[in-house]
């Protein structure tokens, strides 16, 4: 190994020696406190240290590093408190997630740490987002994110690094190459050579550099972002480094051959680099002891105060409040008078609109929402308004532009990103349930991020553009969704949506865009969050409905002679109106809840329950449901009008108000 001294004084070589030393040493009493069951788990980066020393002190403490979980070096090169990390890896509060997660499954923007999720690749978008928000505030920063060899074999990787090619973001991909994939080798993985091969492909600047030599990773990041803060582009840095233990300990490393460990180990980073220090004059051997001893004091100390906390004391209240950040809407009403007839689509583009105009911090994500205007012209002329730097045409991935949503709220922006389709969202699944949902419960970042689901069906167009999969999300902890019947709500709930800094998923009925139409306020206004509304009045049952369902409620009960119903229209899925629901009940007491969803794990079973639960005094016949046929949603008329509970609904209600 060869190192160039060319550059440093003998003062930052030193600084580097102690930088590399930290993380080495708390490695190691890491692996004798798994072994007293101090702590349950354990990532260990022995052998790759460079790579996260030379990255963490190449660039400016102000600027984003977004690290993995064998990337302790980061930490420790941040300035971490000793006694705060070591609180993280034994779960206790004084840890950056309060016990809820583990190792480095967190960030600290104090420190401008964005920590990872178990994924792997979704936080490489997220360095797209916040590299996003540099470049639109016209900062002169670059942003470093970690990854791995296996993890490149996922959609994220590609995704995060088309993304920031075609938008020139100024991030540094670091991809540490150690040759395994937990203990799957790379000619299992991939079928080039070298990562640095990709750059071309995605029009990149690729570099490689060898990850045990520190100097060498340091210098070259140094560069690198120099480099990118006067010229904003994105860059691979390929890192040829080794990890010298498993996975994770338990999975050891029996399926390294021998050899390939003994050349690693010759290659040891923290041996290697002493030892050249030494040989130049620049370390004395004789004050190793001393500077050990220093660390070593540090690490204990941090133990101690550790040690001294007690595990976290359960307080139901608090741990469901941590899934929002704190936010108690006011709700606005418009400045004037003023009305126009506006159908759902133009209230959802309005709403869009003043929203861009309150908020300058406001970006806009979606394929086709630039000059094109979105499929449904929601977006048509905002461009023109606006611009393209906050309306934003997005590469089809939609896992990357909601992490990049993501992005942008850490480094101080507000997203919202469309979906072209609600179906389309499977492909950012893991970025809303696994990022935008947890991330505040973890360690108390927001995500003020909404997105935009044009839903439902009716309007023939088949399995892959009708599906309403509002259901799937109901099930995940620390989303508000939203779902508004009528151009009134739809403009008013989207602002206020917008307005919370917290995660939304927006409905939108595709059918409803251009058939339905109101008088709305032409003012910026809000509507309540959580609240139901009684759109109908009535006294033999209750319909507990959103969206399409409660045009076709209204419908119902109109055609039907003697039977009165109150119509809920739930507009907020989550948090839903409970109170409303049993007031209602306890006036009529029946009720039936229906939605266009399938039958099998809709919201209605939810809700159906918690009636039956909560409201069974006041039951006269048994809570109904009526909802669309469990098979996805079929194409030709007559069958998508047979799947619909549309036409089914009326017999339901009538057997309901005879019970």
């Amino acid at each position: 190994m060869r190192f160039k001294k060319a550059g440093y004084s003998n003062q930052e070589l030193l600084h580097l020696y102690e930088q590399i030393l930290r993380p080495r040493m708390i490695e190691e009493k890491m692996l004798i406190l798994l072994r007293q069951g101090k702590i349950s788990k354990w990532f260990s980066g022995i052998g790759q240290e460079a790579v996260s020393v030379g990255a963490v002190n190449a660039i400016a403490q102000d600027e984003f590093i977004l690290p993995m979980h064998r990337n302790l070096g980061v930490f420790t090169g941040r300035d971490v408190p000793y006694n705060r990390l070591f609180s993280q890896f034994q779960g206790k509060m004084s840890g950056f997630t309060k016990g809820r997660d583990r190792s480095f499954h967190f960030g600290t923007k104090e420190h401008h740490i964005v920590g990872m999720i178990s994924h792997l690749g979704p936080q490489m978008a997220l360095a797209d987002g916040i590299a996003l928000a540099d470049k639109l505030k016209e900062e002169s920063k670059a942003t470093l994110v970690f990854t791995g060899d296996g993890a490149s074999s996922e959609g994220d990787f590609h995704e995060a690094l088309n993304v920031a090619a075609v938008w020139d973001l100024p991030v540094i991909f670091v991809i540490e190459n150690n040759g395994y994939g937990l203990s799957t080798p790379s000619e299992e993985q991939y079928r080039f050579k070298y990562f640095v091969d990709k750059g071309p492909a995605y029009g990149i600047k690729a570099v490689q550099v060898d990850g045990n030599n520190i100097l060498e990773v340091h210098r070259t990041i140094k560069e690198l972002a120099e480099e990118i803060r006067q010229n904003p582009k994105p860059i691979i840095l390929e890192a040829m480094t080794f990890r010298m233990r498993g996975h994770e300990e338990a999975s050891g490393t029996k399926y390294v051959p021998k050899e390939l460990m003994e050349h690693w180990a010759k290659k040891d980073p923290v041996e290697n680099y002493e030892q050249y220090l030494i040989k130049q004059g620049i370390l004395d051997e004789s004050s190793i002891p001393e500077i050990r001893k220093k660390i070593k004091a540090d690490i204990e100390q941090g133990l101690e105060a550790a040690y001294a906390e007690p595990l976290p004391t359960v307080d139901q209240e608090q741990e469901f409040a941590d899934l929002f950040e704190p936010f108690e809407q006011q709700v606005i009403s418009p400045k004037t008078e003023a009305k126009s007839e506006r159908r759902l689509v133009d209230a959802i583009s309005d709403s869009l609109r003043q929203s861009m105009e309150k908020y300058s911090n406001l970006v806009i994500m979606g394929q086709d929402i630039g000059d094109y205007g979105g499929v449904f012209k929601i977006t048509e002329g905002f461009v023109d308004q606006f611009g393209k730097d906050r309306v934003r045409n997005t590469p089809l991935c939609e896992s990357a532009i909601i992490g990049t949503g993501l992005g942008l709220c850490i480094n101080g922006y507000k997203a919202v990103v469309e979906m072209q389709f609600a179906d389309f969202v499977t492909c950012g699944f893991n970025q809303i349930v696994n990022n935008l949902a947890k991330v505040h419960y973890r360690w108390g970042q927001n995500a003020d991020v909404v997105v935009r689901m044009p839903t439902g069906a009716g309007v023939g167009a088949g399995p892959f553009h009708s599906q309403s999969n509002e259901a799937w999300f109901f099930h995940t902890p620390g989303l508000k969704i939203v779902y508004p019947s009528n151009a009134h709500d739809a403009k008013g709930m989207l602002n206020a949506a917008i307005e919370d800094p917290n995660p939304y998923l927006f409905f939108e009925h595709k059918a409803l865009y251009r058939s339905h139409s109101q008088e709305i306020p032409v003012d910026y206004y809000t509507t309540p969050i959580g609240q139901a509304v009684l759109t109908d009045s009535g006294e033999d049952l209750t319909i507990v409905t959103y969206g399409m369902g409660v045009h076709w409620a209204k419908e119902a009960i109109n055609s039907l002679e003697g039977i009165s119903a109150d119509i809920l229209d739930l507009r907020t899925l989550l948090p839903w109106d409970k109170e409303s629901v049993e007031l209602s009940v306890k006036k009529t007491n029946k009720v039936l809840v229906l939605h266009e969803d399938t039958m099998i794990g809709g919201i209605g079973a939810e809700i159906s329950a918690w009636i039956s639960e909560n409201c069974f005094e006041y039951l006269d016949a048994p809570v109904m449901r009526e909802a669309s046929l469990d098979t996805p949603v079929p194409f030709s008329k007559p069958l998508e009008e047979n799947f619909l509970p549309q036409k089914r609904l009326i017999e339901k209600l009538k057997n309901l108000a005879e019970y």
